[in-house]
């Protein structure tokens, strides 16, 4: 496929000079060339790529930068070189056909992206300046610089330019540049998800992890035992998802892939109509020319098309209309009418099973009658007893025969199982029940063929306890898969608040609507405009483009009250229209929603393991040859005590002897021991955990947030959009020389409106009240330079204008005034910011800039020290104003004029202290405390950067949801200590039990049968214990306030 610059390069090669040529025609050529000289570096400017690859969601990071060229890059290759390569031959008589057939070559040069680490920029001039003198070096495809993030990030061609040039231009510019390589790498590392059959317990998760873990290109692999899930952070250049799932196969379980990581969506079409072979070939061919499509799979057997595309270039609507215009309207093609596919293995599991435990049961019911019911029955006790063979009654050749499709048929996944896991040298549960079900099988077989072949030998058999165990344990699998599914049931409803259809508004040439059409909301594309009516459901991001209407946000972000909607406002789909309708237009679909956002953090939280959860990775470890080995030693040991007359004979009972008696008892050791019980303890209380917190609107990133959030004793908490509502707003204005108001804030706005500090925001927003029109232009700022965190300074109409806090002013030898002085002390006490404003060195006026307090912060930190926390308040604002605030939401530990990096030591300082520390911030300034703390908490409205940051996301912004998010979190480890209280506890007694430890006293004995049923119980009662967690409910205090 040729790129945009290709075209250019071929028509040269239309105008080659020819010996004999005349004059003229050598004069076109050479004007041509001129030309093709000029349009070339153009062609060049014009390519997306490099914006395309910002928004990768490769990159954990740049994803979330929002970058925007503002000046033209220079060609991509040196014009210098391109004259020599078009020169080699002689100059202006050499073939130009071969110089344009060079420079092709030389066009495909693959391309190469650097990010740099920029220090030392403080608003968008300077990233202006870093980016244009980046541009200005030969070699450069394109370079874009984001301010708040301190990066830079330049394609370039690695033959005209190198990245120490570029580094070192950044450097000539005035600024500080580290060249980050991780970054490069990044848009190559995907995370893909399979889905994993046959996984029984802990041991198999282990010996999948460590299958997937040895793989070269994996750098990190996760396996959950609950979700029947791995998720896989790998690099594509060294390996490929298909490979993946191949090393899971070759382990021994079988893998389905669910998503490769690629940024890209997939949709499966149904066809209806003849899928012949010329079809599928016009069909693929048509479709794969398309733009924006990947690739395309065309399943005959299902009449089923996959494809894999690109949302920005096409859409499923567009693909259904082309591919039902390709085949000539032969075959008519809809979305293929299927459940997630998860939840369509997990209910094929439950039928499964079902099916199962019926066949079996038809066969166990017999089998269970004949050997513990009818036998106390005498006329039909006499009837099985009638021999057939010799010895050999009816009644066992019965039992023999119903039992058999139980052990081989019904039973056959356990040999399975059993059999992969030994030649992998992980032993699991399949082991344990194949050895159990397959002694109490043989032996009863050589019982009865014994019987059979002689005239004394009296039978007895176990036929009952293998296929009875069979039977539970199916049961009890049954249930345990019935019980996860209800784990991930909140993933289930948010995926449920996607509508079902839309309707999709046309336009005609004036903008007026021209025509409404519903259409299933799977198919809607960006950039479609759609109509929400008054109790509708909004199908899509995007923004409102007409209407007015309150839209209730509680299923995505939990806030209780409906969000008022007007032109220009963000929705977000799934939530609900409650009055008014509203045309919007779609800005992201699919598997780019925030839906779908949340529910890939949701499940990729449940992915992630609890550090407590290697706890029952170890046992797992020797669980199984644990059991082996104690279920041959208590048979050894009553089978030797048996034989040597240490106990008397009349305990052993009638109807077997003594080495079936010891038989019995260490086949209900192998039975009864379970290891499955340990390995849900932990995943399956957080995965309810994860997802009771997402319906609360509170996102917690997996079991370790989970697992370090109950052991919090200490809250640093941020001021400014945590504490506080995050808007200031300017409440007072204070002139200490003879100006117009109207003047005063013209100097003012125009030197913080180059500034991205929240306080300057305000001033140039209350500026913008003195004047009737929408964009004022304010008067240019020159030589301005900005100081975090304290003012900035500029040049504005021939008078040097300086604004900012006290210690500012010190430092550029301002004499603050007793007046001043006074103001701000009177302005702190009301914990409002004093902003100080000096004109040609002397201090003209104060601004009062008041941040209005979160109405429910004094109780939060309330109750948050009734829990036990600490409350610490850091801010980079005054000291007297952080006191003001202090005071008013109760918190006495305050640390103010605090810089980012004073947070994140002060995190690690409380750390070094004992104590486990939790930061709740907003902003970029936070995000380095967010990462130093044992629980960083980011406010839903805050910066992507720091909720990147954040382990957990309080998507309301109310400080009561730190509260839930700890309480959640204790409640949910309480959860967790139990199931393995309980797990272990069952163990620890049911195996000295099954081994006959109290048979001695009270001739007490745990038939196999029985300890099957106990070891399938065991497992479903972890699981139910896990799945109360869904009826959690808020502390008390945040109920009463929500009512």
């Amino acid at each position: 496929m040729l790129s945009g610059m290709e075209p250019l390069m071929l028509l040269p090669a239309r105008c080659s000079l020819r010996s004999g040529d005349p004059p003229a025609t050598q004069k076109l050529s050479q004007y041509w060339s001129e030309i093709r000289s000029r349009l070339l570096p153009m062609a060049a400017a014009t390519r997306t790529l490099f914006l395309s690859c910002f928004h990768s969601s490769g990159s954990e990071v740049s994803r979330h930068l929002s970058l925007r060229s503002r000046y033209p890059s220079m060609p991509r290759r040196p014009r210098a070189a391109v004259a020599v390569e078009v020169g080699d031959d002689g100059g202006s008589g050499a073939d130009l056909e071969a110089a344009a057939g060079g420079s092709n070559i030389n066009v495909a040069e693959e391309e190469k992206v650097a990010v740099f680490a920029v220090t030392g920029m403080t608003c968008t001039a300077c990233a202006g300046s870093v980016e244009k003198a980046v541009k200005r070096l030969p070699g450069i495809q394109e370079a874009a610089v984001d301010v708040l993030g301190g990066r830079a990030q330049v394609a370039f061609y690695p033959a005209s330019v190198s990245e120490e040039k570029i580094r070192e231009t950044i450097e000539d510019a005035g600024f500080g540049a580290k060249l980050i390589d991780e970054e490069v790498k990044e848009k190559n590392i995907l995370v893909c998800r399979l889905h994993i059959k046959g996984m029984t317990c802990t041991s198999c998760t282990s010996t999948v992890e460590s299958a997937l873990q040895v793989v070269p290109g994996v750098q990190r692999a996760s396996v959950a035992l609950a979700t029947e899930e791995a998720e896989i952070r790998y690099d594509r250049r060294v390996v490929t998802a298909t490979q993946l799932v191949h090393t899971v196969e070759e382990s021994g379980f079988e893998a389905i892939l669910v998503t490769t990581g690629e940024d890209r969506s997939r949709i499966d079409l149904k066809v209806d109509g003849i899928l012949d072979e010329r079809t599928v070939m016009v069909v693929k061919n048509s479709v794969e020319a398309l733009p924006g499509v990947e690739d395309i799979k065309v399943d005959t057997e299902l009449q089923k098309i996959t494809i894999s595309y690109k949302p920005d270039q096409t859409g499923p609507r567009d693909l259904i209309e082309f591919i039902e215009s390709a085949a000539s309207g032969h075959i008519a093609v809809s979305i293929y009418p299927e459940a997630d596919g998860r939840e369509q293995h997990r209910n094929g599991e439950i039928n499964r099973y079902r099916k199962s435990f019926l066949w079996s049961l038809m066969f166990t019911v017999p089998v269970f009658l004949t050997s513990m019911v009818f036998m106390y029955i005498p006329v039909l006790k006499d009837g099985l007893d009638k021999k057939v063979i010799n010895m050999m009654g009816i009644g066992e050749l019965l039992r023999w025969i119903l039992s058999t499709p139980v052990q081989f048929v019904i039973g056959r996944k356990f040999y399975t199982g059993a059999y992969k896991a030994i030649c992998h040298g992980s032993p699991n549960m399949d082991v344990l029940i194949a050895l159990g079900t397959n002694t109490a099988y043989f032996y009863s077989v050589y019982s009865v063929l014994r019987a059979a072949t002689s005239e004394t030998y009296m039978a007895t058999d176990f036929f009952e306890t293998s296929s009875m165990l069979i039977s539970f344990i199916i049961l009890g699998k049954y249930l345990e898969i019935l019980a996860k599914g209800k784990t991930s049931e909140a993933i289930a409803k948010l995926m449920d608040l996607a509508p079902e259809t839309a309707t999709v508004l046309t336009y005609d040439h004036e903008g007026n609507v021209a025509s409404e059409k519903e259409i299933d909301g799977r198919l809607i594309q960006k950039n479609d405009v759609i109509k929400v009516i008054p109790g509708g459901k909004v199908a899509s991001d995007g923004f409102v483009i007409w209407g007015q209407s309150h839209v209730n946000e509680s299923m995505i972000t939990g806030e209780s009250r409906p969000v008022a909607k007007k032109k220009g406002d963000t929705v977000i789909g799934g939530t609900v229209n409650e009055n008014g309708v509203l045309h919007v237009r779609a800005t992201f679909v699919g598997s780019e929603s925030a839906l779908a956002q949340i529910v890939r953090l949701v499940e990729s939280a449940q992915m992630a393991k609890a550090p407590v959860q290697k706890f029952a990775d170890q046992i797992s470890k020797v669980f199984v040859p644990l059991v082996i080995f104690l279920s041959l030693l208590t048979w050894l040991s009553w089978f030797l005590a048996g034989r040597f007359h240490s106990y008397p004979s009349s305990w052993i009972p009638s109807s077997m002897d003594s080495f079936q008696l010891a038989l019995q008892f260490g086949i209900s050791v192998m039975v009864i021991a379970c290891p499955c019980a340990l390995g849900l303890a932990t995943p399956t209380a957080v995965m309810v955990a994860t997802g009771v917190g997402a319906s609360q609107g509170v996102l917690i990133k997996g079991g370790q947030a989970l697992e370090s959030a109950q052991k919090v004793d200490c809250i640093v908490f941020d001021k400014t959009g945590t504490l506080t509502i995050g808007k200031p707003i300017v409440v007072n204005t204070r002139l200490l020389k003879n100006m117009v108001l109207r003047e005063f804030y013209d100097y003012v706005a125009a030197a913080e409106v180059n500034s991205e500090h929240p306080l300057g925001k305000a001033i140039v927003e209350h500026a913008k009240k003195f004047y009737p029109e929408e964009n004022h232009i304010w008067p240019e700022a020159r030589d301005f330079l900005s100081v975090t965190g304290h003012g900035v300074k500029a040049n504005i109409s021939d008078r040097s204008v300086i604004v900012g806090n006290k210690s500012f002013m010190l430092s550029l030898g301002i004499d603050i005034p007793v007046e001043a002085s006074e103001i701000l002390i009177e302005e702190e006490d009301n914990a409002q910011t004093g902003i100080i404003v000096a004109m040609d060195q002397e201090v003209v006026g104060i601004i009062a800039v008041s941040d209005p307090i979160k109405p429910n912060a004094h109780e939060v930190v309330s109750y948050l020290k009734s829990m036990k926390v600490e409350c610490i308040m850091v801010t980079g604002d005054n000291w007297g104003t952080a006191k003001a605030i202090g005071r008013e939401v109760g918190i006495e530990n305050i640390m103010a004029e605090a810089k980012p990096e004073h947070k994140a030591e002060k995190v690690k300082e409380l750390q070094l202290s004992g104590k486990t520390v939790a930061m709740v911030g907003d902003g970029i300034n936070d995000s380095p405390a967010l990462v130093a703390a044992d629980v960083g908490m980011a406010i839903g409205a805050g910066t992507d950067v720091a909720i990147e940051a954040a382990d957990i996301v309080l998507m309301k912004s109310n400080l009561e949801d730190v509260i839930t998010a700890i309480d959640l979190s204790r409640k949910t480890f309480f959860r967790i200590r139990m199931n393995y209280v309980w797990a272990l506890g069952y163990n620890i007694m049911g195996i000295p039990i099954a081994a006959g430890v109290l048979f001695p006293s009270t001739r007490f004995r745990l038939p196999p049968w029985v300890a099957g049923a106990a070891m399938a119980a065991s497992s479903v009662s972890v699981v139910c214990w896990s799945l109360l967690l869904r009826y959690y409910k808020r502390p008390l205090v945040i109920q009463e306030r929500q009512t």
